[in-house]
């Protein structure tokens, strides 16, 4: 039996038989050609087979955690250094710890979730744009992977629903990973953190909630800062807001310099009543917001991909 370097070899010699081609006599050309695609078809089998029986009797475990390749000398520099919290988790720690002082309860989200909670629950119309494949992930098996953590508010509040009924509010943070069919580029991922908030009472406002989110927002970037909010649309809220703050010291920011940072509003009556809440004796709101582009300001970061990357010159910055 040949072996795999006598067959290659023969591979090889066969590249004279083609130039012999031009010598044959025209009417013998094609089948000379033929018979030798032949013999190279006929060595390329073997060459296949032999490379499979080669790989199936190396059997030989490999340590993907070893610094070097068996009986092979180690490398000068071996990693000797621990292992760190990855930034986002870090401010993703400090986020919860601000909202558990205000005296919220955290509630962790789904990694994959269903038609219902992502948008039934939450009073998207059936036609809504959203409901799209385009903007929203699925799998095969029509589940999803939620676009925004406000797929949980449903569940938050058929949860804690038995606070009102003691006499308590609801008050919770749900901060998790999502997914979004977006075009990567410096601002834009596909995979990022947020932080949904959901609180519910009978004699909650508007101006409850702007407190809230400003008292958050002083105490991450530890200093006073301005809010400003503008119209904005959300089926699951009425009215709907968007939230801006005084552009950080962290990035130059000076007096009357704003930067949109959440949606927030008043929970829309359908969404209450989706959960068993009477609208007509409960009011509540809700916000959600990005954990990544909070990191990205208070560091004076420029690319949101460094956080996905795997870049240790950018984690060990942490």
């Amino acid at each position: 039996m040949q072996t795999l370097e006598q067959l290659k070899a023969e591979l090889k010699a066969l590249g004279a038989e083609y130039a012999k081609i031009k010598d044959v006599p025209p009417a013998e050309r094609a089948e000379f050609g033929r018979k030798i695609n032949l013999k190279k078809q006929e060595i390329l089998e073997k060459i296949k087979a032999a490379e499979e029986a080669a790989l199936e009797q190396d059997v030989t475990p490999i340590d993907i955690t070893a610094p070097a390749a068996p009986n092979q000398p180690l490398p000068v520099f071996l990693p000797s250094e621990n292992g760190s919290k990855h930034p986002l988790m870090t401010e993703l720690d400090r986020v919860v710890e601000i909202y558990q002082m205000m005296g919220f309860d955290v509630v962790e989200p789904r990694q994959l979730d269903d038609e219902f909670h992502m948008f039934d629950s939450l009073n998207f119309s059936k036609g809504h744009p959203a409901r799209d494949g385009y903007d929203t992930f699925r799998t095969e098996e029509g589940y999803i992977p939620p676009a925004h953590t406000s797929t949980m508010q449903h569940r938050v509040l058929k949860a804690y629903k038995k606070n009102l009924e003691q006499g308590k509010n609801i008050a919770v943070v749900v901060p998790g990973r999502v997914f979004r069919n977006e075009d990567v580029d410096a601002t834009h991922e596909h995979t990022f953190y947020q932080c949904e908030g959901v609180y519910v009472s009978k004699d909650c406002t508007l101006g409850n909630m702007l407190g809230i989110l400003r008292e958050f927002f002083e105490k991450y970037y530890e200093q006073k800062l301005d809010i400003s909010t503008q119209p904005g649309y959300f089926p699951f809220t009425e009215p709907s807001l968007e939230f801006k703050i005084e552009k950080p010291k962290t990035l130059g920011g000076k007096k009357g310099e704003f930067i949109e940072m959440l949606g927030c509003g008043m929970i829309h009556p359908n969404v209450l009543k989706m959960a068993g809440i009477d609208p007509t004796v409960y009011h509540g709101f809700a916000w959600g917001g990005g954990i990544d582009r909070l990191v990205m300001l208070r560091y004076g970061l420029k690319d949101v991909r460094y956080f996905e990357s795997g870049k240790l010159n950018f984690l060990k910055e942490f």
